[in-house]
This record gives C-alpha cells, structure tokens and sequence, in this order.
C-alpha cells in the first residue's frame, strides 16, 4: 500500500466524479415532460427507454460497486467457490423472458409503479401488498448501504480521510460528500439521472476489465503463473485451518452450497425492487424481451472481473479486509492515472444503483404505505413529493447504517435480505400466470418462509460474527448444506398450496382481481393501453440511443 493521498488517481477519479455530478443534474432536462408531478415521470423516467437506454439502467443497476468488489473478494479469500455469481447470472436470464414481459404488459395497462401494486390489482389484498413493500423495503436498505461500502473501499485504498486516529468527520467527510451529491441530483431528476450515468459507468466498467484482464496478467506472468500461485496459496490455507476452506474448484463438501446459492441468487434478483423499477421505465414489452437476449453479455464481464480475485493473490495483495483486494491490486499494478480510472468506475458503479435502489423504495413506501395507508386520496403531485422525500431518507439510513456499523454487518445484512426478498416470489411471479393461490395461503407462506429465514441466518455463525454469519446452512432432511433462501423458498411453496387447498375447499373470500387475461400480453398502441396510463406517458419520447 503506498504512503499517503495517492493524487494523480485522485485527481483523475474526482474529474470522473464531477462529471457524472454535472450528467446527474442535467438529466432533469432530458426528454422532459409537461406534467413531472407523477411517479411515471419522476420515479420511472416516464416509461419512455428504448432498448440501450434499458441495458444500460439495467446493467449499471444489477452490476454494482459491490459486484466490482466482492465477486473477486470472495474468489480472494474463497476460491472458486465465489465464482456462483457467473451461473446464477446466467440462469436469471431465462427465468425473467418467461415473466418480466407479462410483468410490464399488466404494469403498462393498469398504471402500476411497483411489483405491490401489481399484487394488490392481482389478489385484491392490501395486507399482502404491504407484505411485498415492506420486505423490499428491508432487503433494499442494506444493499444501498453496501455501495456506499464500496465507494469507502476505494477513498481508503487513495488514502483519502487520514487514518484511524482522524477525527470521524475529517475521515467520513469525502463519502458524506459523495452521498449529498448522489442524493441533490437524484431528488432533482429522479431515474433519469441513474439512466444517463449507467452509459458512463459501464462504460469505465468493461474499459477498466479489458485492460486489467490484459494488462496485469502480462506483468504477473500469464494465467499459468496466477493460478499456480493461486493454488499454493488456497493449499497454504487449507493446511492451516486443518480442513478445506478454499481451493480453485469447490470441494464436494461445498457443492451443494454453490449449486442452491447459485440457484436462490438467480430466483430472488429480480424480486429486488430496483430491478422491476429499471424494467418498467421502458418504453415497450418488445424492449424487455430484447434486454434479456443482450444482458447476459453483462456475465461474460463478470466471468473475467471474478478472475482479479486470483490476480490478487497471485500478486501478493494483503489485505485485513477483502473488500480492499481489487482496489489495492488496482493501485498496486496500475500507473497512478489509470489506477483513478479504475478507482472512478467502482466509485460511479456505487452511485447508480444506489440512486435506483433509493427511487425503488421510495416509490413502495409511497404508493403502498402512504397511499393506501395513510393518504388514499394523494394527489400524483403529492407521491412524487413524498416518494421524493423518502428517497432522502432511505439514504441517510444507508448512510448511518455505513458510519455507524461494521462493515460485514452490512455485508451479512445484505444476505439476509437476499433470504428475505426471495419470499415476495410465489405472489409476484405466481401472480403472473395464475390466479388460484389464495391471497391468505401466499401471506402465510411469505410470514413462513421470513421467519425460518431469519432465525435459520440468525444461528450461521463465522470466525468475526457470532450471529447473521452466512447465508447457508443445513437443509433439513437432506442434510447437506445449502441455502437458507431456498429452503425458506420451498418452505414458502409448500404452505402456499396446502393453505390454497383448504382456503379454496373451505371457500375462503378470494379477494377481486382488477387483471384480465388480455392484460399480460397487451403492449403499447394495444387498444385500452395508452388510455390507462398516465397523461404524461402518453406519446412519450422513445427510443434508446
């Protein structure tokens, strides 16, 4: 680690900031609308993006600074054992083809801002819609806490904010001004802002991976060199901990963990609600199918960004914390300037999922807790002003959670809210294709499978957390470890239809679905569509270059 500020990259890394800053507020007046007082305008861009707009909001949302940083972290300290997020990645794909354009076609009819509204509409059932926005709530708030993770990450690797005997808010002072920019101009321009930013972003991304994946191996000998010593150094471990704890392929003792981890993961992305709110910001059904065809080019990076994990070791990186590998491999093999090139792509990875993660949980706890709660009768300028509001707020939670904890705690919390988010999937995705599951039995299954996640996740202890260590335990009756997330999942299931059956026998109120058929294949210029949107959504501009 060198002395210091490191300056050049410093320099190069708040030139880089200050023009996704300018980017972000300009962004207010891109494609603007006459009526910017509704969740449409503010919170989904007006629904207007074509089909690059959507890969990139899509790709700056999923593949984040903590992507960035842990996937390879965890090959670091793991092995290929962190290389579960390249399969899960590839899995989701065709998992969302089948269900994210019936998502959009019913979202687009019927004017629906959030996956809640959407099950509200569905099963006729406030309680279970606040069930789905509370859990998105919860699993969103450590997620946006962990990009701030990220961005610290790489102001610690700069040497930015002194060191631990700095006072608190010399040292905390560079984030809390990232974090008051990141929030002014996401409150100024809502989802637009992120959407303009990704094409920057992922730009930096894929430039920073072609180079390193080139560049580094050439200085450290070639892929031969890295994974011998690679090898030597998980063989080290091993000898160490008296038993397997890393290696270049998983153990046998640790294929079921990757299998269902790989598997859970895939299931619950696309129940996080930054993911739904970057997919119905887009202008067409025809636009979501395409951006599941091309996004998978998002895991072959991915597939090479995991690869900087054994670049690290094999580059003799030490570090306390792994989530300082990469950055420090960065500034340890790069020249000064291009080291604040790959410093800024982590820092920007951070602020555009951040600022999607805040508008998504903005807009649940606005149209979901404050609209059918509190005010049933705001007017669409009141949401945007509440949800606006809020998206302030989730980030001074995230904020305070970064400053104030530990910061695995963050990471441990993220997990559980991975096990949590997984459980909103029987009424989100079931909803979409059948109506026979009751609301009761999906409320009941959702409560089920909360709870033996939680206290499941509660008991996973680790060597520095004696709570909330993991995200993997015991299945029960197989006996094999695993995913708590999918086993809380089957769980879930398994209550839903034996609940179904007697709520159904017993003849149960059912509740009243506002859907049709039609509406899950409807698209836009479809008769019915466009008139039940929004004003402001009508005719929007489209196209996505």
């Amino acid at each position: 680690m060198k002395d210091g500020v490191n300056g050049v990259a410093l320099a190069v890394f708040i030139f880089f900031f200050l023009a996704v800053t300018v980017i972000g507020f300009m962004a207010a007046r891109w494609r603007k609308a006459e009526n910017e007082a509704s969740l449409d305008e503010w919170g989904l861009g007006g629904r207007s993006f074509g089909t690059w707009v959507t890969w990139f909001l899509l790709g700056g949302d999923l593949y984040t600074a903590y992507t960035f940083v842990a996937v390879p972290a965890a090959i670091y300290a793991a092995g290929a054992a962190g290389f579960f997020a390249v399969p899960y990645t590839i899995l989701v794909y065709p998992l969302i083809f089948t269900f994210l354009p019936r998502l959009w076609s019913v979202s687009h009819k019927h004017g629906y801002v959030t996956t809640s509204d959407f099950v509200r509409g569905r099963f006729g059932s406030k309680g279970l819609s606040l069930a789905v926005a509370l859990t998105g709530i919860l699993a969103t708030m450590p997620y946006i806490a962990l990009q701030l993770v990220g961005i610290q990450a790489v102001l610690d690797v700069m040497g930015v904010g002194g060191g631990e005997t700095t006072h608190w808010f010399v040292k905390d002072l560079p984030l809390l001004i990232a974090f008051a920019v990141l929030a002014a101009y996401t409150y100024s321009s809502g989802l637009r802002a992120p959407a303009l930013i990704a094409f920057v972003k992922d730009g930096l991304i894929y430039l920073v991976i072609a180079v390193a994946i080139i560049y580094i191996p050439i200085k450290l000998g070639g892929f031969d060199d890295i994974f011998a010593k690679a090898s030597d150094a998980f063989s080290a471990k091993n000898e160490a901990a008296g038993k397997p704890v890393a290696g270049l392929v998983p153990g046998e003792m640790g294929q079921w963990g990757y299998a269902t981890l790989a598997l859970g993961s895939a299931l619950a992305l696309f129940m996080y609600p930054h993911s739904i709110t970057a997919t119905l910001s887009s202008r067409s059904r025809e636009v979501i199918r395409r951006n599941t065809t091309i996004l998978p080019l998002y895991s072959l990076m991915l597939g090479l960004l995991a690869l900087l994990g054994f670049m690290a070791i094999a580059a003799g990186v030490k570090v306390d914390n792994g989530q300082l590998a990469i950055p420090q491999l960065f500034e340890n093999m790069f020249p000064d300037w291009f080291a604040g090139v790959a410093f800024a792509a982590i820092g920007i990875g951070a602020l555009v999922p951040a600022a999607i993660m805040s508008i998504a949980a903005a807009n649940l706890f606005t149209r979901n807790i404050y609209k059918d709660f509190i005010k049933p009768d705001a007017t669409p300028a009141q949401e945007t002003k509440v949800s606006k509001l809020v998206s302030l707020l989730v980030k001074v939670g995230a904020l305070a959670f970064v400053l104030t904890m530990d910061k695995t705690v963050a990471i441990n919390f993220q997990l559980l809210g991975g096990i949590w988010i997984l459980q909103t999937m029987p009424a989100l995705v079931g909803g979409l294709f059948t109506r026979w599951f009751h609301r009761w039995a999906l409320i009941a299954g959702w409560a089920v499978g909360m709870i033996y996640g939680t206290v499941a996740a509660y008991g996973v202890a680790s060597p520095t957390q004696k709570h909330f260590g993991g995200s993997s335990k015991e299945i029960p009756g197989i006996g094999e470890i695993g995913y708590i997330g999918l086993t809380a999942f089957v769980l879930n299931v398994v209550v839903v239809v034996v609940l179904t059956f007697v709520l159904n026998a017993v003849k149960a109120p059912a509740g009243v679905d506002e859907t049709s058929p039609a509406d899950y294949t409807a698209d836009v210029g479809d008769p019915g569509v466009q008139a039940e949107l929004p004003p402001a959504t009508v005719g929007a501009p489209g196209g996505g270059h």
